[in-house]
């Protein structure tokens, strides 16, 4: 065990050294995000936590208190002891996870228990080299763009100072520290909006791919006891993630896509490094892409479950939304990037689903905040009863969206930046792409273009509706340039000419 959290028994303490150089922690599209050992240390998650202790003390919820999970990375379960002893200087309770979980279960642990909110300790889809500290609202969601004001005014004020830490097991002798697994209370509440037993059912064979996060053990544990076939791969604990970013597309999840190409499975069901993030592919091995899944979820709800409600999608999500939205009278709202604004909006408007570009889906019928399980759950159940349509296999049923919602060749570039000059970068580009505009992009006039309302990039549309999106990272240092086209051609030549205005700057 580190040493740096500190887990004997004693009174409170307080760590008194002066860092006049301590980095500014700025929250972004998700939570706060650094290299492990530079500006992710114990000190700064400290700094975190004071700001989520005196969040809660405003709000007047200190004895509700606080829900804290992790995941497999590098200390993630000694970065939450740290978190948690600050929480319990403040007379917070807290609740710990019994293990590394998919952040969701923090989420999920808030709603169903009614903690003042939730911490998860990581960095999701980032690379292992780096941790991070997310922070759940009283409602699930990703904390909104008020409460994270405020946790970052107290770490600013509170620079050059380190916050008051009481021992765990201090705390945990007087009753203030609890345990948790999430399991059986998330069996028992899939249940009120899934039938796990018609899965359970499916004469098929699944493969999933966790990438060796914590939702590893997950789908197969929740789909046991059936006629269905489930097996997994990078099962085990790998806090280098096999050399790969975990997030759920290529090339990262090329090896599951291999094992499918070479027969056997009907589907394949992916995951990110904290299970918030769904994929998946189909019978020969091809990655249905996250715009795709997210057609293919909006589908699934109003043709298969019925649903009408309202329908939020972030800036760089797929049009196939808006032309569902039209076949099947749903009104669709846009956001900018991240649920922490998605989020809030799904509550505001009574949303049955939202969806961002990056894989995350929340659903109102459940969380409105991102549950890569669930939604992987969702899409099995799609599959299935498509096949009972006559729409299959799964390529087929993939085809069928396209249909009647168009077509969507879609992809992301992200071109990596220096951390240091990384600000100048973005204040350059984002200059030139507002004065010096472009009016054609592959050959077509460019008919609209629309700055993002969080100043972070412009998204620009062409004659025949297909977009290119240049937009800086909120979570790491580098700009992501994405495409959505009617044509792979076309695609390619957007996100040729995207990357030439970030290289050029």
């Amino acid at each position: 065990m580190l040493p740096e959290p500190g887990s004997g028994s004693g009174t409170m303490r307080h760590v008194s050294e002066h860092t006049p150089s301590q980095p500014p922690i700025v929250f972004g599209t998700d939570g706060w995000r650094a290299r492990i050992g530079e500006d992710y240390t114990y000190e700064n998650v400290r700094r975190c936590a004071q700001g989520v202790a005196e969040w809660v003390q405003g709000q007047g919820t200190t004895a509700k208190g606080v829900v804290l999970g992790y995941d497999r990375r590098f200390s993630s379960e000694f970065f939450a002891q740290a978190a948690a002893e600050v929480l319990l200087a403040h007379d917070i309770p807290v609740s710990i996870a019994q293990q590394a979980i998919p952040t969701q279960m923090t989420s999920y642990e808030v709603v169903d228990k009614g903690f003042a909110c939730g911490v998860m300790i990581t960095a999701s889809h980032n690379p292992w080299t780096d941790n991070g500290f997310k922070i759940k609202s009283p409602s699930g969601a990703a904390a909104s763009a008020d409460i994270l004001s405020v946790v970052e005014g107290v770490i600013r004020d509170r620079a050059g100072a380190q916050p008051p830490t009481r021992p765990l097991a201090d705390a945990e002798a007087a009753g203030l520290v609890g345990r948790f697994d999430p399991y059986p209370g998330y069996v028992e509440y899939l249940g009120r909006s899934l039938d796990l037993e018609r899965l359970k059912a499916a004469d098929m064979s699944v493969l999933v791919e966790p990438l060796w996060g914590s939702g590893a053990g997950w789908i197969p544990r929740l789909l046991a006891g059936g006629r269905i076939r489930v097996h997994e791969i990078h099962q085990e604990r790998n806090p280098w993630f096999g050399g790969v970013n975990p997030e759920p597309i290529r090339p990262n999840i090329d090896e599951a896509l291999g094992i499918l190409a070479g027969g056997g499975y009907d589907l394949g069901l992916l995951l990110d490094g904290d299970a918030d993030r769904a994929g998946a592919a189909d019978e020969q091995g091809t990655f249905i892409h996250q715009l795709q899944v997210m057609g293919l979820l909006m589908y699934y709800l109003v043709e298969h479950r019925g649903l009408r409600q309202p329908v939020v999608s972030t800036i760089n999500e797929t049009s196939m939304v808006g032309r569902l939205g039209e076949r099947y009278g749903v009104e669709v709202h846009e956001t900018p990037v991240g649920f922490k604004y998605v989020g809030p909006k799904m509550i505001e408007t009574g949303a049955m689903m939202g969806g961002e570009e990056s894989g995350g889906y929340g659903f109102g019928m459940h969380l409105p905040e991102r549950d890569g399980i669930y939604a992987d759950l969702l899409l099995l159940d799609l599959f299935i009863r498509e096949r009972e349509a006559g729409r299959w296999p799964a390529s087929a049923a993939v085809q069928h969206l396209h249909d009647i919602a168009g077509p969507s060749f879609y992809l992301r570039t992200d071109v990596h930046a220096d951390r240091a000059t990384y600000p100048a970068l973005k204040d350059r580009l984002l200059v030139e792409l507002r004065q010096h505009a472009p009016s054609t992009l592959a050959g077509q006039a460019v008919v609209r273009t629309d700055a993002l309302s969080t100043n972070d990039g412009f998204k620009f549309w062409i004659t025949d509706g297909s977009w290119l999106l240049v937009r800086f990272s909120g979570t790491e240092p580098l700009v992501r340039v994405y495409a959505e086209a009617t044509t792979a051609e076309l695609r390619d030549e957007l996100l040729a000419e995207g990357g030439r205005f970030v290289t050029s700057a």
